[in-house]
């Protein structure tokens, strides 16, 4: 199994189960995002503390759950960056696009607060 996915009120949280996030598996994930999307699901949570490398492929997966997320008025947030992982994102710039917080249960508390806000 690549991925954990847990259906929680309000979110979707897709855990890695792979050491490397690349060409060869990044199109399931992205699969995963779109079927979650499509089910109705606008807030996601990726939490990739399993995962040590990340390659482009990856990364666009990553986005398109940023904008799947962010075109159906929800959030998309990132956690449990391995180091090598985290020095991608920030390379590639992405760390000002996405939101990231060190653990699952800070993503969720942020997901859960945006709902509060946009609900306001």
């Amino acid at each position: 199994m690549k991925f954990e996915i847990e259906n929680r009120e309000k979110v979707v949280i897709v855990k890695t189960k792979v050491e490397k996030l690349d060409s060869l598996i990044a199109p399931e994930l992205k699969s995963e995002f779109v079927l979650a999307n499509k089910n109705g699901n606008k807030n996601m949570i990726l939490d990739m503390s399993e995962t040590r490398y990340c390659d482009s492929s990856g990364l666009s997966s990553i986005l398109v759950a940023n904008r799947l997320c962010r075109d159906s008025g929800g959030t998309f947030v990132l956690c449990g960056l391995q180091d090598t992982v985290a020095k991608l994102i920030t390379i590639s710039q992405l760390d000002s696009v996405l939101k990231i917080t060190p653990t699952l249960n800070e993503a969720v508390d942020l997901v859960y607060m945006e709902e509060v806000e946009r609900d306001m």
